[in-house]
């Protein structure tokens, strides 16, 4: 038999124990209380199928959308010389035609680089592109093949990279990268750097073998719209090697720095 001591004992925590929930019980029910349930719905949904909730929800990955960006659209001061640089593309999230088209106008002359480029994801914030390259303007007209990636590295920094061949032999690699810092979210600084390298000499478009060029821009822009912001910048280019003689002997300067003043839109 059970001394009656221990029961008496068993009983009284079994007491405590109860009491000490009574703090949690009540903080419990005065939630409870507290809760307002949300209202019904205004305007309730009707049964759908699945293929039109993904539509009224948008959340199809394959549905297919564009767009179209002017992101550089300027003139140097002091001078006649203008530039663009511009690219438009259609598909999905995962498949894509791209194009873009670059150039400038100086002295008379114009030089530009059109590409059309097939554009699959290949990972988060990665592409793989396939297409062609047209290039016109000063000197014999180029057709290219182009393979490349280009992406979302670490800290926002975007990247570029594509390689070229040509006819004749030729070969060219074009690296790119580009970086927005916000000081507010409508004044935004954005430098950017492009270097350009060949595989042979190209007298014609006063193109040299090796690291050709390295251009460096500054643009500060203020975004009256998000789809429209006008920028002030400054722009510098160093041409080196085979190419800096040729552009010498042309009767310019190898390196030049101009300051710029143009428009950026996007839909």
């Amino acid at each position: 038999m059970i001394p009656s001591k221990y029961i008496q004992i068993y009983i009284a925590t079994l007491c405590m124990a109860w009491l000490g929930t009574l703090p949690a019980r009540a903080a419990a029910q005065d939630v409870a209380a507290d809760h307002i349930p949300p209202s019904a719905p205004a305007q309730p949904m009707p049964e759908m199928s699945a293929a039109q909730m993904v539509d009224v929800m948008q959340m199809d990955d394959a549905a297919a959308f564009g767009m179209f960006k002017l992101d550089q659209f300027e003139h140097a001061v002091g001078t006649n010389g203008a530039a663009w640089e511009a690219e438009a593309w259609y598909g999905s999230d995962f498949d894509k035609l791209w194009l873009r088209s670059e150039g400038e106008h100086d002295n008379g002359d114009t030089e530009m680089r059109t590409e059309a480029l097939w554009d699959h994801a290949f990972a988060s914030f990665w592409d793989w592109q396939l297409g062609v390259r047209h290039d016109s303007g000063v000197g014999s007209a180029r057709d290219w093949a182009a393979f490349g990636v280009q992406g979302l590295a670490p800290y926002w920094i975007e990247l570029e990279a594509t390689a070229y061949v040509g006819a004749q032999g030729r070969s060219a690699l074009r690296l790119r990268a580009e970086y927005e810092l916000l000081f507010t979210q409508r004044l935004i600084l954005q430098p950017e750097a492009e270097l350009n390298f060949y595989g042979r000499n190209d007298v014609r478009r006063e193109i040299g073998a090796g690291l050709s060029d390295v251009t460096f821009g500054l643009r500060l822009r203020y975004e009256i719209r998000r789809e429209f912001a006008p920028y002030l910048g400054i722009v510098w280019k160093r041409r080196f090697g085979n190419t800096a003689d040729l552009v010498r002997s042309a009767g310019y300067d190898a390196s030049d720095a101009q300051f710029v003043a143009g428009v950026r839109v996007w839909f």
